[in-house]
C-alpha cells in the first residue's frame, strides 16, 4: 500500500469558514434554533458574527422572562437539534 500524504490548506479553509455562503448556512441554522426555542411564547434572537477565523452565531434570550425560562427549562439546549443542516 502506498502512503498518502495530506496537507491542509489553512488559508483556503479560513476563507471557506468566513465566506458569505457559510454565513448564510450559519444564519439559517441559528434562526431555526431561535424559532424552535421561541415556540413556547418566549422570545430568542440570533446574532451572527464573522471572527478572525470563522463565522459564528449566538442565540440569546430577548428579554428577562425568556432568560429565566431558559434557566428553569433549558429551552436553548433542547432546541439545538432544530438547527441541524
Amino acid at each position: 500500500m502506498a502512503k498518502v500524504k495530506f496537507e491542509l490548506n489553512r488559508d483556503g479553509v479560513r476563507e471557506l469558514l468566513q465566506s458569505p455562503e457559510m454565513a448564510e448556512i450559519i444564519t439559517g441554522a441559528a434562526e431555526r434554533v431561535a424559532a424552535a426555542a421561541s415556540s413556547g411564547g418566549r422570545g430568542y434572537s440570533a446574532e451572527i458574527r464573522t471572527g478572525a477565523s470563522r463565522v459564528t452565531a449566538r442565540i440569546k434570550p430577548a428579554d428577562a422572562a425568556a432568560y429565566y425560562s431558559n434557566l428553569k427549562h433549558n429551552t436553548l439546549l433542547k432546541s439545538l437539534g432544530s438547527g441541524k443542516v
